[in-house]
């Protein structure tokens, strides 16, 4: 069963086509990566995806319904939440405030019950700390909880920032370039984290140049050039194509 479907999707900037009618599928409870070149055209992908940029033409279908150029906070409430390439994290809150902030798209006090703070928005607050809380724990970070998010090292907010998307419980989470700035070690403890959450019934669609990391925990992997799609398949087959060796991995 298919959770995304991306058909013929093109954005234009100017006169740079940063992508140019893609087409693919995601699998449910599946790992799919996109990788390619610097320039293309993969973090723009995600922008129409999650809704910070609307597409040119094409449509993009999550469970069945379309939701090309819908809001991010109208996508994030569908069930699609993402991280990005650089962390985007309040450095002045806390570790926790910051993932807490995730889980409020799911929250229902509005503003009035915020402001005075009846019993009831109380006891949903403190659900979203507890849930806040979980997922830290999850990603072995809850001890940074008090902790300003801007003083963490940068594995560490990497961490906080992927805790905040799994707070919003997420049915396809989107991850740009997840490893970027990690060491070998953190590397490793990522590949562990992102195949633990498809463990919990999250479907994974991720941007990333690690290919070591891209091939260890991927189920599929589309390869994009200059915004075109050359190949999709199962990681070993694209590591074989002569198209993806030529524009990405190199002729060796």
């Amino acid at each position: 069963m298919n959770l995304l479907e991306v058909s013929g999707i093109s954005k234009r900037f100017g006169g740079v086509q940063a992508v140019k009618g893609v087409s693919f599928r995601v699998r449910k409870g599946a790992v799919k990566a996109v990788i390619g070149p610097n320039g293309a055209g993969k973090t723009t992908l995600f922008d129409l995806l999650s809704g910070f940029r609307a597409p040119d033409e094409g449509t993009v279908r999550f469970q069945d319904r379309e939701i090309q150029g819908s809001a991010p906070h109208e996508v994030a409430a569908l069930g699609i939440s993402r991280t990005f390439q650089n962390l985007k994290l309040f450095g002045h809150m806390t570790a926790l405030e910051n993932v807490m902030v995730g889980r409020h798209v799911r929250s229902r006090a509005g503003m009035l019950a915020g402001m005075f703070q009846p019993p009831s928005a109380r006891r949903e607050e403190r659900a979203i700390e507890e849930r806040a809380r979980a997922e830290m724990r999850f990603l072995g970070v809850e001890p940074l909880a008090h902790s300003p998010a801007g003083s963490l090292a940068y594995g560490q907010q990497r961490a906080v920032e992927l805790a905040r998307a799994l707070c919003a419980e997420p049915t396809l989470l989107l991850l740009d370039e997840p490893a970027a700035g990690l060491n070998m070690r953190e590397t490793g403890e990522l590949a562990d984290q992102v195949l633990r959450i498809r463990e919990r019934g999250v479907t994974v669609l991720l941007v990333e140049h690690d290919m070591s990391l891209v091939m260890r925990i991927s189920d599929e992997v589309a390869v994009l050039c200059f915004g075109q799609k050359i190949a999709d398949a199962d990681p070993r087959s694209v590591q074989r194509n002569p198209e993806v060796v030529r524009v990405y991995l190199g002729e060796d």
